[in-house]
């Protein structure tokens, strides 16, 4: 009987939860500031399809490269250099004279963000048990719904939008001295905890991927036998007609997640009438119950399983749907928004969680990169989309829009459940 892995130290604890929390400021930021910031450039409203695309682009290649690089750095100064990135980021938003500086600041975000996001997740797959790696991708909504609050502050002070962007640099410029001055203490890696140290919390078997805020995964790797078995040929993973439809699902859940949180602003704001300072705490209230869900998910998840919840979360999802997109008073778009956000908490992970179900174990990892690559180009592409439309058109296309977003993916999940592939 082996002995009780160590508890990892609450210093790195803490700074692993600060740096998901700073992960998803940024994504809040934009929300409430773009209207302010695309009247300041003059630029038209859909323009933010080029900051969320030049993000995407940045965050996909670090996250690559993070792998290597972690190797060779280690992950104490890649979390610090990663940081300082998000920090000069951020920093170039503050001090941008118009939108090609903004756009260039969107990559080198990307660049951090996707490194950050990488690095911790390969340390938190080795070294936290999964109650650790749960919270922790509850912090990054934790983060989100605190944007919101940063720039409507600012803004509700008569400050520029400018002033949000740039409280959030001084926090990760803060949180990178941190990583700097603990790099020897992530070099001291403990046992991950096991049953014993998370008892409410399931325990994912091997290959099983763990998923976190803003699509990123990590994988819990278990020692293992040696196992001879042919290996699978990728031709034989994308003739499958499930991983395509799961990719599409990915794509279309964080589509939703991302378009509600960016132009929930506007819509309550342009076309429901509410007041920036209660529109920009009604979006940070999205976030907040995006974070509650993912906190109290596992646990439901458990209890009733799986698949129930999951098809649960898709009909709640297109239920709040319905509410933005009624013809009502503005507190309708607001309680649809929050169970939007409660409903969807626990899609993502338990949607790659339940991968090996669809497609089959031996091609599960390869469907969970697919899965990954294609929730970033949603995240990116319909949003934009979305921001054309309601150029277009009106601000209130934006909940029929995500109803039909959500019509979809309940569509695509049936379809892609319909024949599950055993192992």
């Amino acid at each position: 009987m082996s002995a009780t892995p160590a508890r990892p130290r609450a210093a790195l604890l803490l700074l692993a939860y600060l740096a998901f929390v700073s992960l998803g400021l940024p994504d809040g930021l934009i929300g409430v500031g773009w209207p302010s910031i695309s009247a300041d450039f003059r630029v038209p409203t859909e323009a933010v399809g080029l900051v969320l695309t030049a993000s995407t682009a940045g965050y996909l290649t670090s996250s690559v490269l993070a792998g290597f690089t972690l190797a060779r750095l280690g992950v104490g100064w890649l979390l610090a250099g990663s940081t300082i990135l998000a920090a000069l980021a951020l920093t170039g938003y503050t001090v941008s004279p118009g939108l090609a500086m903004v756009i260039g600041s969107a990559v080198v975000l990307g660049l951090g963000s996707g490194a950050i996001d990488s690095g911790l997740n390969a340390y938190a797959a080795g070294a936290l048990g999964a109650r650790h790696m749960n919270w922790l991708h509850a912090f990054f909504g934790l983060g989100v719904a605190i944007g919101p609050l940063i720039m409507t502050g600012a803004l509700g002070a008569g400050q520029s939008w400018r002033w949000g962007y740039g409280i959030v640099a001084a926090a990760e410029l803060a949180l990178a001295t941190a990583f700097v001055l603990s790099v020897r203490a992530w070099r001291q890696r403990v046992p991950a905890a096991d049953a014993a140290d998370a008892p409410d919390a399931p325990v994912a078997a091997v290959g099983d991927a763990v998923s976190g805020p803003a699509g990123s995964v990590g994988v819990v790797a278990e020692p293992a036998a040696p196992v001879a078995a042919r290996p699978v040929p990728v031709r034989e993973t994308l003739r499958l007609p499930a991983v395509w439809l799961g990719a599409l699902a990915f794509a279309v859940y964080v589509a939703v997640e991302v378009s509600a949180g960016l132009w929930a602003f506007l819509l309550l704001t342009s076309g429901r009438g509410l007041t920036d300072g209660v529109a920009g705490l009604c979006v940070s209230a999205y976030w907040g119950s995006l974070f509650l869900g993912r906190v109290v998910q596992g646990v439901t998840a458990e209890r009733l399983g799986a698949a129930r919840v999951l098809r649960g979360s898709l009909l709640g999802m297109a239920a709040g749907a319905a509410l933005i997109a009624l013809p009502a008073p503005a507190w309708v778009a607001v309680v649809g928004l929050v169970v939007v956000g409660f409903a969807a908490a626990p899609v993502f992970p338990l949607l790659t969680l339940t991968t090996a179900d669809r497609v089959g174990a031996a091609h599960a990892e390869r469907t969970i990169g697919l899965q990954v690559g294609t929730s970033a180009l949603g995240a990116a592409v319909v949003p934009a989309g979305i921001g054309l439309l309601i150029s277009n058109t009106s601000v209130q296309a934006l909940g029929p829009a995500l109803l039909a977003l959500a019509v979809a993916l309940i569509a695509l999940h049936a379809a892609a459940s319909r024949r599950p592939v055993a192992g």
